[in-house]
């Protein structure tokens, strides 16, 4: 394949697809956090686009070299998804209610958790270095940044529209945020069975 304009199409396109529950996520992210500054917002879409980016090349570089391994691995990913995000989102829904009762201020998403929401929302893009498993080396790198770069303006935006809505929402925004990431978490893992 060279890298002609349907290369870089399929990209974005691979690339808006995987996004998706990273956007849900980072919505998730800025209601919870309505005063979240730009740079923040700025660090947090870069993790989630990071391993949007990573993720796929790793897929790429197990198919090219330890395709077996990978595959006996991949029938995992469901689950660690849901437990994952299970656990992240039952505990904003907790915090949620806890602080709907008594009016504390709300926990900004740590470096940790943050860490555990970019695996649990790309681990399923592993899967997409089966589909540029074609791609040589160079064109499977210019496809996982072209995703990448997708992730991190789809995931800008969401934190952005879940600011708003979260200084509007004020104190139901924890737990609408947790129901989402709890969502999520179902969601890879029934339509992995599918």
């Amino acid at each position: 394949m060279h890298l002609c304009f349907t290369f870089f199409f399929e990209s974005i396109l691979l690339g808006a697809g995987l996004a998706m529950d990273a956007f849900s996520v980072s919505l998730a992210n800025g209601l919870n956090e309505p005063k979240m500054r730009f740079k923040r917002m700025a660090v947090m879409a870069g993790v989630f686009a990071l391993f949007q980016l990573a993720m796929p090349m790793i897929g790429w570089i197990c198919v090219s070299t330890i395709a077996h391994y990978f595959k006996a691995f991949e029938k995992l990913i469901p689950w660690i998804a849901l437990s994952l995000l299970g656990c992240i989102g039952g505990k904003m829904l907790i915090e949620g209610i806890r602080n709907q009762e008594e009016e504390t201020e709300k926990k900004a998403a740590s470096i940790k958790i943050l860490m555990v929401q970019g695996v649990a929302t790309s681990i399923d893009a592993l899967s997409v270095g089966f589909t540029i498993a074609e791609y040589n080396v160079f064109e499977a790198l210019i496809a996982c940044l072209v995703i990448g770069l997708v992730t991190y303006f789809i995931c800008f935006g969401g934190l952005e529209i879940g600011k708003r809505a979260g200084t509007k929402l004020s104190g139901k925004a924890g737990i609408l945020g947790g129901i989402i990431l709890i969502f999520i978490g179902l969601e890879i893992f029934i339509t992995s069975f599918l």
